[in-house]
C-alpha cells in the first residue's frame, strides 16, 4: 500500500503489520471519558479476543478479515490503567493509560510550529512537566489509499522537558490552559499537522469533488494506489496539456519526447570544481551563472544513458536524488513520477519503457523559493536494475531556464501535501474510531488564492471529521493572523478573502468556533512566534463549544449590515462587555459596490453595541479589517472583532 514519510508517494511502501491491539493504543495514552470506548485490533480470523481496561472487560471475535472490535462501558476521568488484549496465544498490553479528554490538532506549519520556537519557548519547555497531559505526534505519512492502521505503533509521551519541545505550540498551550481549570481531567493531544499542506490533502475524494474539485484528479489518485504506471500516464497527460497551454515556442512543445532535439536555449551543466565528481548538478545558484543567482521558477534538465538489450529488458527503477522543489520526470517520453521536496526520487519503470541503445531522461524542476535544482552526489542518480546492478546518469546534462510563466505547474493528486486525501488517508483514517473531545484546525496559508471558495471545503472537512469521530464533534478554526506590511487604502487581499471563508465556514454552527488571531501575527514572519495567546484563545473557544462555558467563544461576531435611513448599521453577537475601539471613535471600514475595485474607506462610529456608517446608495457590501496585515481597532472587553465582509440588506 502507498505511504511515505514525505515528498514523492511510492506505492510499494507497506503500512505496519497487523497488531492484536491497534497501534493507536500504547503506553501513556489517553482514552476519551464519559462515552462508550471502542477498542480494536487484528488477530487470526475467528479468534476470540478478551479485552480488559481497568475494571471493565469485553469479548470480541475476529471476523473473516481478522479484524475485531469491542465496545467497553464509559469511564470517568482517572487512571492509570492497563489496557490488555488476549487472543489465542498472544497477549498485548498498554500500561499507564489515562481516561480523560482527547483533542486532535491538525493543519499546516503554524499548527506544527513547536513549543521551543515560541516567544517563551525555553521557559515553556522548562515548566512543561504535567503527568496529566499526554502527547502523540502522528508520523507524517501520506497515502493514495486509506491505511487501515498507523505505519508504526503510537508513541504517546508524558508532557515534560524531554517531550514538549518539538510538539505543536498552540495545541500544547491550549491544553495547559484547559488543564488549569480541570486539574482532575487528563488531556491527550494528537498532533497530525504537516507544514505547507493544502486542505485538499485532508479531504476524502468524494468531499473534494463535491466542493468543486476535478473528478479526474480524484479518480487518478485512487488509481495510483492500484496501478501507479497507469496513474502516471494519465497524470502526465494533464501536466503535458498544462505545458502546451503555456509554452508559446512550438519548438519547445514536447521537450520530454525521446525524439526532441534540444535547441540553443539548452545549455550544458558545467563542472563545478576540481574536487566534485562531474557532473554534479547541485542547486543552480552554485553554478555561478548571474542569470540563475536569484532565479525562482521552472528549469528543464535532460540527459541520456546508453543501455544494452539485456539491461533494457530487466525490471528497473530510476533514481534521481532530491529535487528542489517539485519535479515531473519522464523516461523516453513516458511520465514516470513526480515528487516534492528533499526525499530521494525512486520511480519504478514499467516494462518496455527502457530501450537498447540511447535512453532519454528529462526532468522539469519547479522551484518555489530560495535555491532550486536537482542536487546530491552524482551516485544518487542512476538506473537501478532489479538484480541490484546500476548504470549511473553520468553523461552530459543540459538545462533550459524558463522564466516567462506566471502560473504554477499542477501538482499530482497523490502529492503528499497538495494531493487529494493523501494526509487523510495516511494520518487520520489510521486513527480509526478513536474517541475525541474536540479538534482544532490551523491551516489556510497554502489555500489563500482560493479565498471564498475555501469555505465549502472547510465545511466539508468539518463534516468529514464528524462522520468519523462523532456527529457533534466540537471544532475550532484558527483564523489566519496578520502578515505583511500595513496598507490603508482598499486592497485586493487573498489572505483577507481566506479569513472571510474561515469565518463563514463556522458561522451558525453551534459546535464550531473561530479563533481570531488578527492581532497576534508578525508583519515580517509567516510563522509568528507569539503562540501562547493563540493557545489561550483556543482554550477559551473550546471551553465554550466543548464544555458549555457561558463566555463567548470568539469575541464580537458580525451578524448583519442593514440600511436604516441614511445609516448602515452593523450588529454584533457574542460580546463580552461592550463594543469599543482603540484610539478614537472613528473606525476604518470599507463600503464596496459589486465590482472588486469599488471599495472606499469610510469612518464607522460605535453606537451602543453597533457600528454606524453613513449610507451610500451604491454600496452593496461592507468590509472591515480587510488586508493581509490590516488596521483593526474594534474589540469587546476581551477579544478583537474578526475581519469580515457582509452584504448590505
Amino acid at each position: 500500500m502507498a505511504a511515505v514519510a514525505c515528498g514523492a508517494l511510492v506505492p510499494a511502501v507497506a503500512q505496519a503489520a497487523p497488531r492484536l491491539l491497534d497501534p493507536m493504543f500504547a503506553d501513556h495514552g489517553v482514552i476519551q471519558r464519559d462515552r462508550p470506548i471502542a477498542v480494536w485490533g487484528e488477530a487470526a480470523p475467528r479468534t476470540k479476543v478478551d479485552v480488559t481496561l481497568g475494571p471493565d472487560h469485553g469479548v470480541a471475535t475476529a471476523n473473516g478479515d481478522g479484524v475485531w472490535r469491542v465496545t467497553l462501558a464509559p469511564m470517568k476521568a482517572g487512571g492509570p490503567y492497563i489496557l490488555s488484549a488476549h487472543g489465542g496465544s498472544e497477549t498485548l498490553s498498554a500500561s499507564d493509560v489515562m481516561i480523560g479528554d482527547v483533542f486532535m490538532c491538525s493543519g499546516q506549519s503554524n499548527m506544527e510550529f513547536p513549543v521551543i520556537g515560541s516567544l517563551d519557548g525555553k521557559d515553556a519547555v522548562a515548566h512543561s512537566a504535567d503527568n496529566g497531559i499526554r502527547l502523540l505526534t502522528i508520523p507524517q505519512y501520506s497515502s493514495a489509499i486509506p491505511l487501515a492502521r498507523l505505519p508504526e505503533p503510537a508513541q504517546w509521551k508524558i508532557a515534560g522537558p524531554d517531550s514538549v519541545g518539538r510538539f505543536s505550540a498552540v495545541c500544547f498551550f491550549m491544553a495547559q490552559d484547559l488543564r488549569s481549570r480541570r486539574q482532575d481531567v487528563p488531556i491527550g493531544l494528537i498532533n497530525n499537522s504537516w507544514g505547507g499542506a493544502a486542505i485538499s490533502a485532508s479531504l476524502k475524494p468524494a468531499a473534494y469533488v463535491a466542493t468543486g474539485g476535478d473528478p479526474r484528479i480524484a479518480s487518478i489518485v485512487s488509481l495510483f494506489g492500484k496501478d501507479s504506471f497507469a496513474a502516471n500516464r494519465q497524470w502526465g497527460d494533464i501536466w503535458e496539456a498544462w505545458w502546451a497551454a503555456h509554452e508559446k515556442d512550438s519548438a519547445e512543445a514536447t521537450p520530454w519526447a525521446a525524439s526532441f532535439k534540444p535547441g540553443p536555449s539548452w545549455k550544458p551543466v558545467a563542472s563545478l570544481d576540481h574536487w566534485v565528481t562531474w557532473p554534479s548538478l547541485d542547486h543552480w545558484v552554485t553554478w555561478h551563472i548571474p542569470a540563475l543567482d536569484n532565479f525562482v521558477g521552472l528549469m528543464w534538465y535532460r540527459t541520456t544513458v546508453t543501455l544494452t538489450a539485456e539491461q533494457a529488458a530487466k525490471g528497473a527503477t530510476l533514481l534521481m536524488g532530491p529535487v528542489d522543489d517539485l519535479d515531473q520526470t519522464w523516461v523516453n517520453g513516458h511520465p514516470v513520477g513526480t515528487g516534492w521536496g528533499f526525499p530521494q526520487r525512486r520511480y519504478k519503470l514499467a516494462p518496455g519503457m527502457l530501450v537498447a541503445g540511447e535512453n532519454v531522461i528529462v526532468v522539469n524542476d519547479f522551484n518555489t523559493w530560495a535555491d532550486g535544482g536537482v542536487w546530491g552526489p552524482a551516485n544518487t542518480r542512476a538506473i537501478e536494475f532489479a538484480d541490484g546492478s546500476r548504470v549511473g546518469l553520468d553523461g552530459q546534462w543540459l538545462y533550459r531556464q524558463v522564466s516567462e510563466f506566471n502560473d504554477q505547474p499542477p501538482r499530482a493528486p497523490w502529492d503528499a501535501i497538495a494531493g487529494v486525501g493523501t494526509i487523510q488517508n495516511g494520518m487520520v483514517t489510521p486513527m480509526g474510531p478513536y474517541g475525541l473531545k474536540g479538534a482544532a484546525w490551523y491551516q489556510g496559508e497554502s489555500d489563500a488564492p482560493a479565498r471564498l471558495a475555501y469555505a465549502p471545503k472547510l465545511r466539508a472537512l468539518i463534516a468529514q471529521w464528524r462522520a468519523d469521530f462523532g456527529k457533534d464533534l466540537p471544532v475550532l478554526v484558527i483564523q489566519l493572523p496578520n502578515f505583511g506590511p500595513k496598507i490603508t487604502p482598499p486592497v485586493d487581499s487573498e489572505w483577507a478573502g481566506l479569513r472571510e471563508a474561515q469565518r463563514r465556514a463556522v458561522a451558525g454552527d453551534p459546535h464550531a468556533a473561530l479563533v481570531v488571531t488578527i492581532d497576534l501575527g508578525d508583519a515580517n514572519n509567516l510563522h509568528p512566534r507569539n503562540k501562547r495567546p493563540v493557545g489561550a484563545r483556543m482554550a477559551r473557544a473550546m471551553d465554550h463549544i466543548a464544555y458549555g462555558a457561558k463566555m463567548s467563544a470568539s469575541g464580537p461576531e458580525p451578524i448583519a449590515a442593514k440600511r436604516e435611513g441614511k445609516t448602515i448599521a452593523i450588529s454584533f453577537a457574542g460580546l463580552d462587555g461592550k463594543l469599543q475601539a482603540k484610539g478614537n471613535d472613528a473606525v476604518p471600514f470599507e463600503l464596496c459596490g459589486d465590482k472588486d475595485d469599488s471599495c472606499r474607506v469610510v469612518p464607522g462610529h460605535i453606537v451602543g453595541n453597533r457600528i454606524a456608517l453613513a449610507a451610500d446608495a451604491s454600496a452593496t457590501r461592507v468590509r472591515y479589517c480587510w488586508a493581509d496585515s490590516p488596521i483593526c481597532t474594534v474589540s469587546d472587553d476581551s477579544l478583537p472583532a474578526a475581519p469580515f465582509e457582509l452584504p448590505i440588506k
